[in-house]
């Protein structure tokens, strides 16, 4: 399905070099800022007090968040669980305090303000906990990036395997560069939209790809950056579609989800963008600059110009 179709080729390869030279800068100083502040890891990561609580009738998440704020928790994860009378909270380690302190110190706030809240459960979760959902984290990242080169290396060619893992590493350094340099919270639901992205701009320069081996195939009078501008060309309306799509459905995440799923849908908002740019631009560029020919994607005979178009060329996902 097609909004519009756009009978001129859009010459993106004749931009490609400025544009890429914007990207490395971009992920220069997302590098800088990962190690120069690092992440401002969660709970999860760095270990703190978890509080199990129960209310008569529904409890106001935002009451309560505002509750823990005023003794000095910046950094404080209030979310339901279970019912809607249900609240679990998560506070980060305070030094001088134990999880006893803590849990006691909140307790008292929160009865204050509504007496007959009640403690489920109380719990410490150690920073060697976090160390191992790091450790499991990373491990997770690293099976996608080798599986995504598998999968393109078969279905492609080693080249635009390199290319695309290339590229959504770069969109992936960019987002935790963001984190960084704002040292917004990075939790768990953050790590599941990072990974989220990976697919998601696979999906992007694998619809890209996938025309510029059926156009190798149909133009055998065009150059290879000729090629890859058609193809980007033609599926410029898909792409408006799926990501136009997905964007309204991650704003809406991020205006009406609340403090619980914030920094997720800002995670995805910002790789969705980055996703779009590093598919068409640089996974695409770099693909070019690898040298991919026609004879690296087409096997048998090849369509001329000028011949009927194969009614099953096209983008296929």
């Amino acid at each position: 399905m097609e909004f519009f179709r756009i009978h001129k080729t859009i010459p993106f390869m004749r931009h490609a070099l400025i544009l890429n030279a914007v990207s490395f800068i971009t992920f220069a100083l997302a590098v800088f800022f990962l190690f120069h502040r690092g992440l401002h890891l969660s709970v999860e990561f760095t270990g703190g007090t978890v509080m199990e609580v129960a209310y008569k009738q529904s409890a106001d998440v935002g009451k309560v968040r505002e509750t823990i704020a005023k003794l000095g928790y910046a950094d404080v994860q209030v979310q339901n669980f279970g019912t809607s009378r249900d609240v679990q909270i998560r506070l980060p380690v305070q030094k001088g305090m134990s999880s006893a302190q803590q849990s006691e110190q909140v307790m008292g706030a929160l009865k204050a303000v509504d007496p007959e809240v009640v403690l489920r459960g109380n719990e410490f979760v150690g920073p060697q906990v976090g160390d191992e959902l790091t450790t499991n984290g990373l491990k997770a990242l690293g099976m996608v990036v080798v599986g995504i080169m598998i999968y393109l290396a078969f279905r492609f060619e080693w080249k635009f395997a390199l290319a695309t893992v290339l590229a959504n590493l770069h969109d992936v350094v960019i987002i935790l560069g963001f984190f960084a340099f704002f040292q917004w919270e990075f939790s768990l639901a953050v790590l599941a939209a990072v990974l989220a992205v990976l697919g998601y701009s696979v999906n992007e320069s694998v619809v890209i790809f996938d025309r510029v081996r059926e156009n190798f195939r149909r133009y055998r009078k065009l150059n290879t950056h000729e090629i890859i501008d058609s193809a980007i060309t033609s599926t410029i309306s898909r792409t408006i579609i799926t990501h136009g799509s997905t964007q309204l459905v991650v704003l809406s995440m991020f205006f009406f989800g609340g403090p619980t799923l914030h920094y997720f849908a800002l995670a995805l908002t910002i790789g969705i963008c980055f996703g779009i740019y590093s598919s068409a631009f640089v996974a695409a560029a770099i693909a070019m600059w690898l040298g991919v020919k026609r004879e690296d994607l087409v096997k048998g005979p090849v369509k001329r110009d000028g011949d009927p178009d194969d009614p099953n060329a096209g983008a296929v996902v």
